[in-house]
């Protein structure tokens, strides 16, 4: 099997860097910096249950540069820089070949496939002009759901925390256990991740958002972690409102996540204490992935005719800061990381 993984940040980078620990056939695709320290040095992975001090030789590509068709794609990339990518991508597919999509939120595809009155809407925050429906063949297309606390440190060094939680969740679209799902299990978890395999993949994209959608704004508006945001009572309460409010969505399109809003918070208590994406994101000045994990929830809570209103708020304030970050090139630098 063939494999691609487009978009080697923390988490393609870490799975790159262990399925070519494993020998599989596995190539990343990378740009500026990152690209030149993986081409160059290799790519190092920190953590304390890794135990390979020494950088991993892997086989690196830029965009445009692949060598198709490939097996299976593993799309790295946040969710509103796959528009942008989806042809390219699209192209370098095998006949027959699978695309995972493990992206944070709500996904482009979502009500496809899906016994609803709303199978085949599409949500205006997603995929507005159709570019992404139009692009991959549904057939080929796998949902999926990360666990793996990770940051990309440097260029060429992936920084991951490890929790009992890690995994990583695939499922159909329209909910079959299918062949493919088990032969992807079998050649990514041997090499070091956990992988479920699940007939309701929605439900897992729901339950991951209960903490997305409330601790990445939240973060990347107070500069906190959500260890430290669920330990101040004010964001605590919150925090508490917005996964209601979450739950309720999810509700209203048929899905109840197998956790409540004080499991939620009980949940985050435990937790390493890492900077969220969207934290790291405001730091490097880099667009918000606040589409997928915000703006989409409310175009389904309109279109469910919820009342949202503290998601409503945060959201504003995080689509307001993502702006000046697109606009002005604004950008949050911590005193630690300052020369």
């Amino acid at each position: 099997m063939r494999i691609l993984i487009f978009g080697a940040g923390a988490i393609g980078g870490y799975l790159g860097g262990i399925l070519t620990l494993a020998g599989a056939d596995v190539t990343l695709v990378a740009r500026g910096a990152h690209y030149e320290a993986l081409a160059g040095k290799g790519l190092r992975l920190e953590g304390a249950m890794i135990g390979r001090p020494d950088p991993i030789r892997v086989q690196v590509c830029r965009q445009g540069e692949e060598k198709p068709p490939y097996d299976l794609i593993f799309v790295g990339l946040k969710a509103h820089q796959i528009a942008d990518n989806a042809a390219h991508i699209a192209k370098l597919l095998a006949p027959g070949g699978a695309i995972i999509f493990p992206q944070n939120g709500i996904p482009w595809w979502y009500f496809e496939k899906l016994d609803s009155p709303l199978r085949g809407m599409r949500l205006p925050a997603l995929d507005p002009d159709g570019k992404i429906a139009q692009a991959f063949p549904l057939d080929a297309v796998i949902g999926a759901v990360s666990y793996k606390p990770a940051d990309l440190f440097e260029p060429g060094c992936v920084r991951l925390a490890d929790q009992k939680t890690d995994r990583l969740v695939i499922g159909e679209l329209d909910n079959r256990l299918t062949p493919r799902l088990g032969a992807i299990k079998s050649l990514i978890e041997p090499a070091g991740w956990p992988v479920l395999v699940t007939d309701d993949i929605r439900m897992f994209k729901w339950r991951k958002l209960l903490s997305n959608a409330v601790f990445n704004p939240l973060s990347a508006l107070t500069q906190s972690s959500a260890l430290q945001l669920v330990k101040f009572e004010g964001t605590r309460r919150l925090a508490r409102a917005m996964v209601e409010e979450i739950l309720a969505v999810a509700a209203a399109v048929g899905i109840k996540p197998d956790m409540t809003a004080d499991d939620m918070i009980a949940y985050t208590e435990k937790r390493v204490d890492i900077p969220s994406s969207t934290l790291q994101d405001v730091r490097s000045g880099r667009t918000l992935e606040l589409d997928a994990i915000g703006n989409a929830v409310l175009d389904i809570a309109r279109l469910a005719g919820v009342t949202a209103i503290h998601l409503e708020v945060v959201a504003a304030c995080a689509n307001v800061l993502n702006q000046r970050i697109v606009n002005d090139g604004w950008a949050i630098v911590p005193a630690a990381l300052r020369k």
